[in-house]
């Protein structure tokens, strides 16, 4: 038998991972309540109508080559002129890159910037591709911890301790997946502080930035001087065209991130392009109305409150509150009964058993994620009830048993 390469069996993909089971209960005519995947298009959300009608125009009007490697140009013109508007930050068209989703800005840049044994801080818990293509690049993931009684803001303290002479960069998710937390500015400043005393990169994942509900969004590169920051960002959130994979990366820095950018553009260059016909259409996401962000936040706020209330009224379940994107991301309290071993026993059994479908706490962190389940807070208030009236059935049934 040909064998597989040795740096793929790090590849596991919690979130989807779960999906396998589900969909064999699907499959012999079971109905599965899915609150397991950050895709508003799932629920009851949709693209706007004339970023659809701009998609369909682009493909008329013959936009079906390829692309630019480094994106459509005109595409780059208006993210431009969102960062300035937006975050007060300049940029130029060389310093952006449009890409296949965020994805792909992750995999490139990891594929530049990493040798092997160089470390990347990582909030705990995470988005799994960050600690994923890490491990992929021959590199080590470093968790650092993120608060739960302070709703999940980063311990400034345990990144500074966990900075050595292999650490690369660190790592910010703001708003978080899967946490929701929507950091201070307090706490940005004081990560800058600590890359800048270090002189390694902050890579900051801002793809939910227009997502939060009682606060403001800071852009980190809207906060630094003279540390550099490679930003990313894209339309499959806000702009709620998750298929679309249009992504983009933000390059600032004052010369000291050349040589991993040109490195990024090289590999940009060697894999073609993003979609052609979908960077067209998302020029008219930036320059047509934004209305519809409002509408989606004002549902979202309504379900995030709806979902943190019923949830902490579950005997056997806690969570803090989340300020941005769409997920909520529960303490297990019933895990020390020993019914279940883990966290990931906990959703399979749930599954199972009331036929909902979340992703385990651990998919996510090893060490800061156990003991948890990431439900996403986009399904309508009645189907959010519903599940959460299951969760409840569920632990009070197993509870029971003892």
């Amino acid at each position: 038998m040909i064998q597989a390469s040795k740096r793929s069996d790090c590849i596991n993909y919690a979130i989807r991972e779960v999906v396998v089971p589900a969909r064999k209960l699907e499959q012999k005519g079971v109905k599965v309540l899915r609150i397991n995947i950050g895709d508003p298009n799932k629920y009851d959300f949709d693209t706007p109508e004339h970023m659809k009608k701009a998609l369909y125009d682009a493909a008329k009007e013959g936009y079906n080559g390829y692309a630019p490697s480094e994106g459509d140009f005109e595409l780059r013109e208006e993210i431009i002129k969102r960062e300035k508007k937006r975050n007060k930050v300049d940029y130029t068209i060389d310093n952006i890159c449009i890409t296949t989703g965020v994805t792909e800005s992750l995999q490139i840049l990891l594929n530049a910037c990493l040798n092997p044994n160089d470390e990347l801080l990582i909030p705990g818990p995470t988005y799994p591709q960050y600690s994923l293509l890490t491990n992929f690049n021959n590199s080590v993931p470093i968790s650092y911890r993120c608060i739960e009684k302070e709703d999940w803001q980063p311990d400034v303290e345990d990144i500074r301790k966990k900075i050595s002479k292999k650490t690369k960069g660190i790592v910010l998710i703001n708003p978080n997946n899967p946490t929701g937390a929507l950091y201070s500015k307090k706490v940005i400043k004081q990560i800058i502080d600590i890359a800048g005393e270090h002189k390694i990169l902050i890579i900051s994942d801002e793809i939910y930035d227009d997502m939060v509900f009682d606060s403001k969004q800071y852009a980190t590169a809207s906060l630094v001087k003279d540390v550099p920051v490679v930003t990313f960002n894209g339309f499959s959130k806000v702009y709620l065209v998750p298929g679309w994979r249009v992504g983009y990366a933000l390059f600032h820095h004052n010369g000291d991130l050349n040589d991993v950018q040109n490195a990024f553009m090289r590999i940009a260059r060697s894999r073609l392009c993003a979609s052609s016909v979908c960077q067209r259409a998302c020029i008219a996401a930036l320059k047509g109305p934004q209305n519809h962000i409002k509408e989606v936040n004002n549902k979202l706020k309504q379900r995030r409150d709806f979902s943190y209330k019923r949830l902490n009224e579950i005997d056997g379940i806690s969570t803090a509150k989340p300020e941005g994107a769409f997920y909520i991301f529960p303490k297990i309290e019933a895990m020390d009964s020993g019914i279940w071993k883990t966290d990931k026993d906990f959703v399979l059994d749930f599954l199972y058993t009331k036929h909902v479908l979340v992703v385990h706490g651990s998919g996510f962190c090893s060490n800061y994620g156990k003991n948890h389940f990431r439900a996403v807070i986009l399904p309508t208030l009645e189907m959010l009830e519903e599940a959460f009236d299951k969760l409840e059935e569920f632990i009070n049934e197993k509870l029971k048993v003892l």
